[in-house]
């Protein structure tokens, strides 16, 4: 393992030069303490989970101190936000201080979040304040441990320095990991400023770096086409909505990015809108898939100058089919099936119905359901349905369809409960994590995120977190300024 003086930096993003990204400073917080780390995101760097008990650690990760061979930037894109193209966004309040490269040769971007204003802050203060970099990371790090690619979280450096949203906050810093923080955004912004020389500078970049398996551009963004569709399927199968899926918040890797008023669904609803800005529904949960198919769209547009128009359409075309392949097979696993049967879509299509109009509890009705052998569980479970008739008809096909898939109930149960966490990440616990750290006590938050990272395993004393929210906890707001 290393410290943090130990790290190797290879910024390879910051040789693109000026075009691409603007050197700018971190603006220190004032009195920085160490809130909350990652040692599963330390592991990646190869960092000692000791090192984040030390002063340096948190004054590194709050803008007071800099590795000599860090290159601070900026980067600049562009995106449609809600639908509506904006010209020039970029870093308004993270840089990238650099690319570590690991023991096993993998290139890590260190990106701190809440750094201070850069040329595209666009009147903001280019802060993050301290309830958003815990969201952004109990997210992170949560998604990680369900298996969902995500961008990573390393720490949350909390300080004095006050911050005014709807309220006055104090100031926090986030730092996040990932391969790449390059975006949908990154290649509109050379496209529409019609700079094709540095789109193409950039293609090559990402191709290089980052999808070396490729052989050209065309193969590339059919992988990218395939690695969303497998995402946004994970996100249905687990209930996960994003909230902003702007193409600025889109990553070029296929991983979830860019958290803001992100929400995990309680009571299954199709028609779940986390965002309480989003007045139109336009993010709603059921409004993912065609909105990841028209970003994708958005992207490809950027790239007519160097791929076939007739090339990106056959490659968009394989979104959905995959989308749907991989959303099934995941929803099999959840249901706790091993094989493959004609039907199954039919099966799970009519459960969420029933689920629908009887508000369901989505994470634990699926643990649940694989506790217990199928006739005993479902005997409990429609006492919360509102249509018995429908569900006990459904019960009726489930238990038919279990039995044919054989095994034995323990390993029925082992294979549900290894896909179907017992913890899920609540808005309300969330919420109260927050308002504790904002008081200066980080058990809380602390606690929770040992508990989500490891979902799928019963933990003594902590079944607190597994119980359904009480119904004040269903109807938290959540904004982008979040």
């Amino acid at each position: 393992m290393k410290t943090l003086d130990q790290l190797h930096f290879d910024n390879r993003f910051a040789r693109l030069g000026d075009t691409f990204s603007t050197a700018v400073l971190p603006e220190p917080i004032a009195e920085p303490r160490l809130v909350i780390a990652s040692s599963a995101a330390m592991a990646l760097l190869d960092l000692d989970l000791a090192e984040a008990n030390t002063p340096e650690f948190a004054e590194l990760f709050a803008g007071h101190r800099l590795w000599s061979t860090a290159e601070p930037r900026a980067m600049v894109y562009s995106g449609h936000q809600f639908g509506v193209y904006n010209p020039r966004l970029g870093d308004g309040r993270g840089l990238l201080l650099g690319e570590v490269v690991n023991a096993a040769g993998e290139h890590w971007d260190l990106h701190l979040k809440g750094a201070g204003s850069t040329p595209y802050s666009r009147m903001g203060d280019g802060r993050a304040v301290l309830r958003s970099s815990i969201r952004e990371f109990l997210a992170s790090e949560y998604l990680a441990a369900l298996g969902i690619p995500t961008s990573r979280a390393l720490c949350v450096v909390g300080s004095s320095s006050p911050v005014w949203r709807e309220r006055q906050e104090t100031a926090a810093m986030l730092l996040r990991l990932a391969p790449s923080h390059v975006r949908f955004g990154h290649f509109e912004y050379f496209y529409y400023t019609r700079q094709h020389e540095a789109l193409k500078q950039l293609l090559d970049h990402v191709l290089a770096s980052h999808f070396p398996q490729c052989a050209d551009y065309s193969t590339m963004f059919r992988e990218i086409v395939e690695r969303n569709a497998e995402l946004i399927a994970r996100w249905q199968a687990y209930g996960f909505c994003h909230g902003v899926m702007n193409t600025d918040n889109m990553s070029i890797l296929g991983i979830t990015f860019d958290y803001g008023p992100y929400a995990f669904l309680d009571d299954f609803d199709a028609h779940f809108i986390c965002n309480h800005s989003d007045d139109a529904g336009r993010y709603s949960f059921e409004n993912q898939v065609p909105i990841a198919h028209w970003n994708l769209s958005a992207l490809a547009q950027a790239l007519t100058p160097f791929i076939a128009v007739d090339t990106l359409r056959e490659s968009l075309g394989l979104f959905l089919p995959l989308y749907q392949s991989h959303y099934l097979d995941l929803m099999r696993r959840r249901l706790g099936f091993s094989q493959a049967e004609d039907d199954d879509a039919e099966l799970i299509q009519r459960l969420l119905q029933l689920m629908q109009t009887s508000a369901i509890d989505y994470p634990n009705f699926f643990r649940e359901l694989g506790d217990n052998p199928p006739d005993a569980v479902l005997a409990r479970l429609r006492e919360d349905f509102i249509d018995m008739a429908g569900f006990d008809a459904w019960a009726v096909d489930y238990s038919a369809r279990a039995e044919r898939d054989g095994g034995t109930q323990a390993e029925r149960q082992a294979r549900m409960h290894a896909v179907n966490p017992k913890y899920s990440l609540r808005n309300y616990l969330a919420q109260q994590a927050i308002e504790a750290a904002e008081q200066g006590d980080y058990g809380p938050v602390r606690e929770l995120h040992a508990v989500l990272c490891q979902p799928f395993d019963d933990q003594p004393g902590m079944q607190r977190y597994a119980e359904r929210p009480p119904e004040w906890g269903k109807h938290l707001e959540i904004s982008c300024s979040s």
